[in-house]
């Protein structure tokens, strides 16, 4: 007999992902509109990013061993209703006195309960679903990812260009709770933890074996990884903080131009993760070179674009197609990168390698959110010394990486 896809457990999870994904791309557009509002600062802007990535990266191993060991259900429901309440009490307590503070202070709880919540539901897929409805579980729920990320940032700045931020946190605060509630009804069979010794015992035997595999036992890993977190110091340095400061300072335009540029970002993703799968068995692993300096080239006409005088309009379309390339290639890359790492990890391995796989890359994302928020400031009256240089530095680490990969391919 075979098995439904769409099961009781499966639909609420999904339901419950629309909810909260929606709530939090929401949140954090309007969240990150109110702070370049009120301080017109790119550097402010990088050092509140920089600092609600930092729990992420410390504790998503710590998620993954969470969610291997207790009640998923249990585990995601307490999270969305914290997240619901973290919200509330933000709205609450936000004044223009304080408001740098609460929403810094918001955005680091938010990073600490999704750096558990995300692994949490990455594992209650197959919890839920066997055989090839995984890989389909898997698939709708990163749909539903790209989806969200698509209408989420366009509607959000709509909202909040029209009513201000406490009505968009108080949404946030309602699907969360929408979030939490279809949870509890999910039904999961829990097994008791297999692990021996104290907990601070077993937390250290699953992260250092992740650990010893990636940097001793599979090197060419560790390589890739920092080939992937130097490239993302760049690229994500200028996303992160180029898109909203030019959008909104350099260019002024409203939340509704840096909403409708989000979303593109958000298509280029899913277009880039459909070129992936269909060059899948045709693209071979020593050209992936070329997709690590392919964002470089793309850099090129958003510095060109600042470099000449261009009408505002002009300069916007062309800042949000090439960040749109640089996006597309990036999704291709990870896809490949992520797949040539799962193939040399044995199957006991696979989540806590992955764990320390996000973590490893994100370490390179607040360094360079806070330099190039400095630069932005430095020189937000030659934008185009900034995009240019990295341009070519990206570019000259993609080509420095061919013999590298081809190496890998080898062995």
């Amino acid at each position: 007999m075979t098995e439904r896809l769409f099961s009781k457990n499966f639909i609420l999870l999904l339901l419950g992902q629309i909810s909260s994904l929606f709530g939090n791309f929401i949140l954090k557009l309007a969240l990150s509109m109110y702070v370049l509002e009120a301080t017109g600062s790119a550097a402010a802007f990088a050092g509140i990013l920089s600092a609600a990535v930092v729990p992420t990266i410390l504790l998503s191993p710590l998620g993954g061993i969470l969610a291997d060991r207790a009640d998923k259900r249990s585990i995601m429901a307490a999270l969305d209703t914290l997240s619901g309440l973290s919200v509330l009490c933000a709205a609450l307590l936000l004044s223009e006195g304080n408001a740098l503070i609460v929403i810094s202070a918001l955005l680091i709880v938010l990073s600490v309960l999704g750096a558990f919540e995300t692994p949490t539901v990455q594992a209650c897929i197959p919890a839920m679903l066997t055989g090839d409805n995984i890989t389909k579980g898997n698939a709708l729920v990163n749909q539903i990812a790209s989806v969200s990320y698509l209408t989420a940032p366009m509607l959000g700045g709509i909202f909040y260009a029209a009513f201000g931020l406490k009505p968009v946190m108080a949404a946030a605060v309602g699907l969360f709770f929408v979030t939490a509630l279809f949870e509890c009804f999910i039904k999961l069979h829990c097994q008791p933890s297999t692990g021996q010794g104290c907990i601070l015992s077993i937390i250290r035997e699953d992260l250092t074996s992740s650990i010893k595999y990636i940097f001793k036992e599979q090197a060419d890993i560790a390589k890739m990884l920092f080939l992937t977190a130097v490239s993302r110091f760049f690229v994500m340095g200028v996303t992160a903080i180029g898109l909203p400061y030019i959008v909104r300072t350099a260019l002024g335009f409203d939340a509704k131009y840096y909403g409708a540029a989000e979303s593109a970002l958000a298509v280029a993703t899913i277009l880039g993760s459909a070129a992936a799968g269909l060059l899948a068995g045709k693209l071979r692993p020593h050209r992936l070179f070329l997709l690590l300096a392919a964002p470089g080239i793309f850099m090129i006409p958003a510095g060109l674009a600042f470099l000449f005088a261009l009408p505002p309009l002009v300069r916007y379309a062309l800042i949000v197609v090439s960040f749109c390339g640089m996006q597309a290639v990036i999704s291709i890359f990870s896809i490949f990168a992520v797949s040539l790492i799962q193939q040399r990890t044995p199957g006991g391995l696979i989540g806590k390698v992955m764990a320390y796989t996000a973590a490893v890359t994100l370490c390179a994302q607040p360094a360079g959110q806070i330099m190039y928020g400095l630069l932005f400031d430095t020189l937000c009256g030659a934008v185009w010394l900034v995009f240019l240089p990295t341009g070519i530095i990206v570019c000259a680490i993609g080509l420095c990486a061919r013999g590298f990969f081809k190496r890998l391919v080898s062995e």
